[in-house]
């Protein structure tokens, strides 16, 4: 009787232990920029990127501008009025904005990067918050993202319920 109770109860406890590994590897999906896109800050950091790009391409055209100018006046016929040295000096400067200008490419990336980074961090935070929420509150072990795999069924997507969790209609 003793050994049936044990075969029992080791049985019972087994299966107990099956069930919720089964239960734990509920898998979920979601595509984290499609989230991402429909998110309200991320416009608003899309338009902040915009406008700053739009300044530092300002920046850029008034270093050109700089530059023509300069290189047109060295050009010019008034340089005769001037001496060796302040020609030579004017030439130094060309020299300079233009090292200048080329530079200002690669430092104009970083910052706009730079930016874009300070930005979107954030914004990706709360999203990855809101899947890790969501992904606790369903039972979900595992989320993969939806742009590494092919994803069969589509009900495995949970890029609904995070919208919903995130006010996103």
């Amino acid at each position: 009787m003793k050994k049936t109770a044990f075969i029992f109860l080791f049985a019972g406890s087994l299966l107990s232990v099956a069930s919720r590994a089964v239960a734990q590897d509920k898998t979920g999906c979601i595509s984290i920029n499609e989230l991402l896109s429909v998110m309200p800050e991320t416009k608003k950091a899309d338009s902040a990127l915009a406008e700053y790009k739009t300044a530092l391409e300002q920046q850029f055209d008034a270093f050109q501008s700089e530059y023509s100018q300069q290189a047109a006046l060295l050009a010019s016929r008034d340089t005769v009025k001037l001496t060796r040295s302040q020609i030579d000096l004017k030439r130094r400067s060309l020299a300079e904005l233009l090292a200048r200008i080329q530079g200002y490419d690669q430092e104009a990336s970083n910052l706009f990067n730079q930016k874009r980074s300070a930005l979107l961090m954030p914004i990706q935070k709360k999203a990855e918050d809101a899947i890790w929420q969501v992904s606790k509150e369903n039972g979900y072990a595992f989320i993969f993202e939806k742009e590494n795999l092919h994803v069969y069924p589509p009900s495995a997507d949970i890029l609904p319920l995070v919208k919903k969790k995130l006010g996103i209609l």
